[in-house]
């Protein structure tokens, strides 16, 4: 059964420490699977265009030393010679600037892509996602992290890539530079100043880290809030002196050389400190990804060991004792099955036993918060039984078993698809009867001006089908894709909730004369004659088991 994860508790406080470089390292992982991979070529080039760009900034830092001195000579050729090689400078460090950006935003781009389809392939393995969103309650937000915190990652570490990859080089670099110039005071005195710069934002990026994970947690539940709003909006609606023996030419010169080497030193500190914000911004994101990484990968692990366990307790052949023709008119076989709900294990069904054979529709009855959905739940496969066999004698999908909730799920696609979902083409076998077959089915579903509204079965509109359909609609489209499919079970959980007695009634004596054993959940009376048993649930594990009889 599957249960609720465990909250974290106040001591599992994000911060810069191994969790996060665990993290940040098992993401990389994901961003460079290989030496050769295109993200690895990528950051290489990136890595060789910093080196060459530093190389001309440095080439250009050095030019108003040599200005002094070609000054001070009234060297006109040489000022004319150093002019010249300073406008290619500066031009070349703009061509070079501008790669550096154009490089690190095809990081960004390649990067979301491989991070985005990683986590997604995890999301939508089995069905971890239902379990993520409704099982469990100790990884928030799952949608904002791989839509929103992926896109904030990505584009935080682009920004700091060339910086970061660059600096132990300019740092070791200038600090020689600077040694040269000024002896052991001025590279001492920098550096002291940045170590006690450091540990400072080190001590205030720590909380920044936690407060960071809390705000984007807080603006997934705001953004989830409004999505309720905008789904539900008409429910709610409704309610010192070396140098005095130099020259002044030779001094300028010096002068201006040393400026340069140690203002460049302070400088590429300084772009370090710049980037703590920048750089606390990623250790939340890389907390909040890895979270849901480490997450995603353990229950991935657990569906796929849940769905061996399921091939050999659903299979009909591994059942010992059973014939081998249940399987061919029987959809599911309950043998003393107890259910409860996963979040407090309240006892809703005990010792059910159960078949479900073809032509002997099941119609369950009960007051709310008997089972009659956690039922269906289980049959499904969304949760485990707490105890007893529940064996699957048929396939899930258009030919085998056919859900069909209370609120259907509509694609963004054309009015074709989303009668043929989840089939992503038409059946190969329809030919150029498939249109007939779809109007067909519109038309006895009651629906036949929908393909007026749509302007035909294949045009793209550009309409939320949950927006402009109305419930009742929506359920008629329900029917219409149950029809067109035409499976041998059909799983309803109050699917025809919105619809008149009347419609109810066609629409079911359809199914039945399409060869559709129902398994339905519903409160109505006149279904109880388009079923063959009734099963209600009674509340605290309670059930009858009645036939139902013909009139």
């Amino acid at each position: 059964m599957a249960v609720r994860g465990p909250a974290p508790g106040p001591g599992a406080r994000p911060r810069l420490d191994l969790q996060f470089l665990q993290r940040f390292l098992q993401i990389q992982k994901v961003l460079f699977p290989s030496w050769s991979s295109q993200n690895a070529l990528m950051f290489l080039t990136l890595l060789c265009v910093a080196l060459l760009e530093q190389l001309v900034i440095y080439q250009v830092g050095l030019i108003p030393s040599q200005y002094y001195g070609v000054l001070g000579n009234k060297d006109l050729d040489g000022f004319k010679t150093l002019t010249f090689l300073a406008v290619v400078l500066i031009v070349l460090n703009s061509m070079l600037k501008s790669f550096d950006q154009f490089t690190c935003n095809l990081l960004y781009v390649s990067w979301r892509k491989d991070l985005t389809e990683h986590l997604h392939r995890l999301y939508f393995r089995g069905r971890v996602y239902y379990t993520l969103n409704v099982l469990r309650d100790d990884v928030d937000n799952p949608d904002q992290r791989i839509s929103q915190d992926v896109e904030r990652f990505c584009r935080q570490l682009s920004s700091m890539a060339s910086q970061l990859i660059i600096s132990p080089f300019t740092l070791v670099y200038y600090t020689y530079q600077c040694f040269q110039s000024t002896g052991w005071l001025g590279p001492v005195s920098i550096f002291g100043y940045f170590i006690l710069g450091t540990m400072v934002n080190k001590m205030l990026m720590g909380p920044i880290v936690a407060k960071l994970v809390q705000q984007e947690k807080l603006e997934g539940d705001f953004r989830f809030k409004h999505m309720q709003i905008r789904v539900n909006a008409e429910p709610a609606a409704f309610f010192s002196g070396v140098y005095g023996d130099l020259s002044p030419t030779e001094l300028s010169t010096l002068v201006s050389k040393n400026a340069f080497v140690c203002i460049y030193l302070i400088s590429c500190f300084t772009r370090l400190i710049d980037l703590s914000t920048t750089f606390s911004d990623v250790a939340g994101y890389t907390h909040r990804i890895g979270e849901l990484q480490d997450t995603l990968l353990a229950m991935s692990l657990k569906s796929q060991d849940d769905e061996m366990l399921d091939e050999s307790e659903w299979d009909s052949h591994s059942a010992p004792g059973r014939p081998a023709a249940d399987a061919a008119d029987t959809a599911f076989l309950l043998e003393r099955v107890s259910i409860s709900v996963p979040s407090s294990n309240k006892p809703l069904i005990e010792d059910l036993s159960l078949k479900v054979s073809e032509g002997q529709s099941l119609l369950i009855t009960g007051n709310t918060g008997t089972g009659k959905t956690s039922l269906l739940r289980v049959l499904g496969g969304l949760w485990k039984s707490t105890r007893g066999s529940v064996q699957m004698l048929t396939d899930f999908g258009p030919h085998g078993v056919l859900f069909l909730p209370q609120k259907p799920f509509f694609t963004d696609g054309t009015l074709r698809e989303q009668v043929i979902y989840p089939l992503k083409e038409i059946y190969p076998d329809s030919g150029s009867t498939d249109d007939e077959r779809i109007m067909r089915f519109l038309e006895l579903a009651g629906l036949s001006d929908l393909v007026a509204r749509t302007e035909g079965l294949d045009h793209q509109v550009d309409w939320n089908w949950y927006d402009v359909l109305s419930p009742g609609e929506m359920q008629r489209l329900s029917f219409a894709r149950l029809f067109y499919l035409q499976p041998k079970y059909a799983v309803l959980d109050e699917a025809s909730s919105a619809l008149t007695e009347e419609v109810e009634g066609e629409l079911y004596r359809i199914g039945q004369q399409l060869g559709i054993t129902f398994i339905s959940v519903g409160h109505r009376r006149s279904l109880e004659k388009f079923h063959s048993l009734n099963l209600k649930l009674c509340g605290e594990g309670r059930w009858q088991l009645t036939r139902i009889k013909v009139e």
